[in-house]
């Protein structure tokens, strides 16, 4: 499963955004959790992001990760737009890596 998902956080939050993601990636590290791939972006107007995520097994993975459950239990706080899901459907794929 790969999706994409795109969402816009308020001007005065951008700075506790970061440093939640730094988190969530820190402990993606240190738990490597098999099955997941993930990416997250911060687009030109520096306050909309997106992640490209693909799941072997399904959602479940992030489940697990203590810091992703406390991201996501304060993002609605600080968004200005709410999280929009997109299922990605690959055509086909040249030389791309979203970063390890």
């Amino acid at each position: 499963m790969q999706v994409m998902i795109r969402w816009k956080i308020k001007p005065e939050q951008v700075e506790r955004e970061l440093e939640l993601l730094r988190e969530v990636y820190a402990e993606l590290r240190a738990v490597r959790p098999d099955g997941l791939r993930y990416a997250t972006f911060r687009l030109d107007d520096e306050v909309t992001f997106m992640d490209i995520v693909e799941l072997d097994d399904g959602p479940e993975v992030l489940r697990r990760i203590e810091a992703f459950q406390r991201y996501r239990s304060t993002l609605d706080e600080r968004c200005d737009e709410a999280p929009a899901m997109t299922a990605l459907h690959q055509v086909d794929c040249y030389g791309f890596n979203a970063g390890s």
